[in-house]
């Protein structure tokens, strides 16, 4: 049921079960909700799909949904109307940006890109529809070794925004590619001396981070991946206990289908307030809530439209992406 306050804040009519209302709303509207694994657990188990972001949009782009309500952040649901143009692409909250996509705007690599002619640029999935446009081919966390791996050796790249996953496949490749100096402020946040305290805990533990954690924090786990592999990883391990650097609303999934292990947050380093928490959260994620998902689908609105010029070259490196993964 829901809180008086909200009522009498004119949100809703009249307590109801929001759980319940979303799936009825989505019935009706044939709509589909997305959650991305940042998210909290109660809108986890209410969507249709969950996933990173890039799957989510493909997942539902299948679905004959004439609705989707992408649960995530904004350049999420871009990237879905990119993939579904015909399709009404719902946001909760048009607030919920991202650090990492805001460390790249579409000006700057317009300009960064005629500073170095003859390069290619190759973004991350976690960038604007304006980026995109701007784009030879676009990478996730999970494929972008072997996208990388697929151009050529001499080719000369412009890799961004996030530093962190560039200067991994740097790495990993033996490549050098130029790196736009972007970073997500979740990942930027966890540090070895965490991880290390507690390895000392619980020295059992296999020691899970994402590829847009610093070079010093990916150096010592032992599974370096997506959210996705995580997941699997976890799923297929024989290990009992996970200590797991990622955005916290992972947990969830992870608890899901691994009931029987332990799976350990890393706090960050130290929060905005000097003082230590217990997990590393997005802020913008968690702007979703079950209340802004039930008004959006009540409303159908706000919508996320992105321009047809931009959408038109957006687009192509997306698909370039899936041909060559």
């Amino acid at each position: 049921m829901l809180k008086k306050e909200w009522i009498e804040q004119g949100y809703i009519d009249e307590p109801i079960d929001l759980k319940q209302e979303i799936r009825r709303l989505c019935k009706e509207k044939n709509a589909v909700v997305l959650a991305h694994y940042y998210t909290t657990g109660d809108i986890q188990e209410v969507a249709d799909f969950v996933g990173d972001s890039l799957a989510l949009a493909r997942q539902a782009a299948k679905t004959d949904a004439d609705i989707m309500v992408m649960a995530g952040v904004h350049f999420m649901a871009e990237t879905c109307k990119l993939l579904s143009p015909q399709k009404k692409v719902l946001c909760p909250d048009l607030n919920a940006g991202c650090s990492l996509a805001d460390s790249c705007r579409a000006e700057d690599l317009k300009k960064f890109k005629d500073e170095h002619a003859g390069y290619k640029v190759v973004s991350y999935v976690n960038t604007t529809a304006a980026v995109k446009a701007l784009t030879d081919v676009v990478v996730t966390s999970g494929n972008a070794k072997k996208v990388i791996d697929q151009l050529p050796q001499d080719e000369k790249i412009i890799f961004g925004p996030d530093y962190n996953l560039g200067n991994y496949i740097n790495a990993v490749t033996g490549r050098q590619m130029l790196l736009w100096n972007g970073g997500c402020h979740v990942h930027e946040r966890f540090s070895v001396q965490k991880i290390v305290e507690l390895k000392e805990q619980y020295p059992d533990a296999v020691v899970m981070a994402h590829l847009e954690c610093k070079a010093p924090v990916l150096a010592i786990a032992d599974v370096k991946g997506s959210t996705a592999h995580m997941l699997q990883y976890a799923q297929q391990s024989d290990a009992r206990q996970f200590i797991v650097a990622t955005e916290a609303g992972i947990l969830h999934e992870l608890q899901r289908t691994c009931p029987d292990k332990e799976f350990i947050p890393v706090p960050p380093e130290i929060s905005e307030s000097g003082l230590e928490c217990q997990c590393n959260e997005c802020q913008y994620m968690k702007m979703n809530t079950l209340l802004k998902i039930y008004n959006c689908l009540k409303y159908e609105w706000p919508s996320v439209e992105v321009d047809p010029e931009i959408a038109k070259e957006a687009v192509k490196p997306i698909e370039r992406m899936l041909q060559m993964s």
